[in-house]
């Protein structure tokens, strides 16, 4: 112990050593202290830092994996039902509709990458109705599909309203020369020619008025109005009883080769693509020829020379509505737009959407609208065709008396005809012969025309406009894979 002491009352202080020893202590202790206090700011600044930055940045981290996670399976998605094993041979899986598959190989041409992802799906379609998910399209079981047949017509002759068409022609037309169904449309002032005749308002009213005898324009009016086929292909043609046909004139889309059919379509249906010479010349070009038999893959190409119309769409009309002069003895027909690709069995697709509703014209929903007058607008707003032709159009309905009602005996008024099945009777010839003139007298656009013309034969009314989920199980659209060119004839 030290002791220390100061005159002038001094105060004594002793310390001892221990004291001394333990306040050293304790001063290496608030030194280390500090020391790790010092080395732990900086770690506590960038913790401060990261969950400032988290709060900051929050929603951008929980959705950046959700985005990922949306990319991985759009991707899984778009691999998934292509049943395309090879690039440039397509090994397609047709079902033989009994349990097993066969692999066909069908070389198909180039597609884009839309066409890619669709083309050859197979898998069905599907929606919800009461909470349970159910196929769009119900085929009938495959062992059923495989012994379908075409049935013999039941129906009383007594009940039918319209037993017979009687076609306007003109079989003593003068040729001039070159085109003349074009020179015709020039002279006349309208699109009326030599393959249509030119239908005076007088005989449109006329072909309205329902009686077991109907006397109307339905093309073909003269043997020099154009759509010329070759004997051989006609021959052919008047065989079919059960036709699916397509088209694609002015080289504009591709073939696809239809799948999923039963064994017995195979043999009972007539697989008929109509194509011009511009696209014989295209196709040919990418490697697909026209084999002896006339066939490419399922396909009987028909070659359709001297077209009518300058307008690649109004030639298409002809394949699409007038089926039933093209194919004199055929009961039924189902018509596929050239931008798709017809995936399910055709006898299953009649006893579905016909047969087993008691229908005689089937037809999709239009997807966006009901009302044509709203389909108009749309037309124009889209530059499908141009605002004067619409407005001559939709005047002339409005002056008839075509309300503006989004719904006719029940069923959605405004159709998408990229599909049509139908048999085909006098009263359904009836219906796509007018429906034909009134494309031709106004535009092209057929939507515009339909409900015009369901309006005025009140009398057809088992139809049936099927959802438009039906329509996309029925084919694989792949959308137009180029431009037609005009004829400038």
């Amino acid at each position: 112990m030290t002791s220390s002491s100061f005159n002038n009352n001094s105060i004594s202080i002793l310390v001892s050593d221990e004291e001394s020893d333990e306040l050293g202590r304790k001063r290496v202790r608030a030194w280390r202290k500090r020391k790790k206090h010092g080395h732990q700011r900086p770690r506590n600044e960038l913790n401060q830092r990261l969950i400032r930055l988290f709060v900051k940045y929050w929603m951008f981290l929980i959705f950046l994996p959700a985005a990922v996670l949306i990319i991985f399976e759009v991707t899984s998605i778009g691999r998934k039902p292509g049943l395309v094993a090879n690039a440039e041979v397509n090994e397609v899986k047709k079902p033989n509709l009994m349990g097993n598959s066969e692999l066909t190989k069908l070389k198909e041409p180039t597609q884009g990458n839309k066409s890619g992802r669709n083309l050859n799906r197979l898998d069905p379609i599907t929606h919800v109705v009461g909470g349970v998910r159910e196929p769009c399209l119900k085929l009938l079981p495959a062992e059923e599909l495989e012994h379908l047949d075409i049935p013999d017509d039941e129906e009383s002759t007594s009940s039918i309203p319209v037993k017979k068409l009687v076609y306007i022609s003109d079989d003593e037309t003068s040729y001039g020369g070159g085109n003349s169904t074009f020179s015709w449309q020039r002279t006349n002032g309208s699109r009326f020619n030599l393959f249509t005749g030119n239908q005076t308002f007088d005989e449109r009213e006329r072909g309205f008025k329902v009686s077991e005898t109907v006397v109307l324009h339905c093309g073909f009016f003269s043997p020099n109005g154009g759509f010329e086929i070759s004997d051989r292909d006609k021959s052919y043609m008047q065989t079919c009883k059960i036709v699916v046909s397509t088209c694609a004139f002015g080289g504009g889309d591709d073939l696809y080769q239809p799948i999923g059919m039963s064994q017995t379509s195979l043999k009972k249906v007539c697989y008929v693509a109509f194509w011009d010479e511009i696209t014989l010349a295209a196709q040919e070009s990418q490697g697909n020829k026209i084999g002896e038999d006339g066939l490419i893959g399922k396909w009987r190409i028909v070659i359709v020379r001297n077209l009518p119309f300058v307008d690649q769409r109004l030639n298409g009309k002809i394949p699409k509505m007038l089926q039933h002069r093209l194919f004199p003895h055929a009961k039924y027909s189902i018509w596929v737009d050239s931008k798709s690709q017809f995936r399910r069995d055709p006898l299953g697709v009649v006893e579905a959407l016909l047969w087993r509703g008691n229908s005689v014209l089937a037809i999709s929903e239009h997807g966006a609208r009901s009302s044509v007058y709203d389909e108009a607008k749309a037309v124009v707003r889209k530059h499908k065709a141009t605002p004067e032709e619409v407005e001559v159009q939709m005047t002339q309905y409005h002056e008839d008396g075509l309300p503006k009602d989004k719904r006719f005996n029940g069923k959605k008024a405004l159709n998408e005809a990229s599909v049509i099945v139908r048999k085909n009777t006098p009263l359904t010839n009836m219906f796509m012969c007018h429906w034909f003139n009134e494309v031709v007298r106004f535009t092209s656009r057929d939507q515009l025309s339909f409900p015009y013309v369901l309006w005025r034969l009140k009398v057809l009314k088992n139809i049936n406009m099927f959802p438009v989920c039906t329509r996309k199980d029925l084919v694989n659209s792949m959308g137009h894979i180029r431009k037609a060119k005009p004829l400038t004839n």
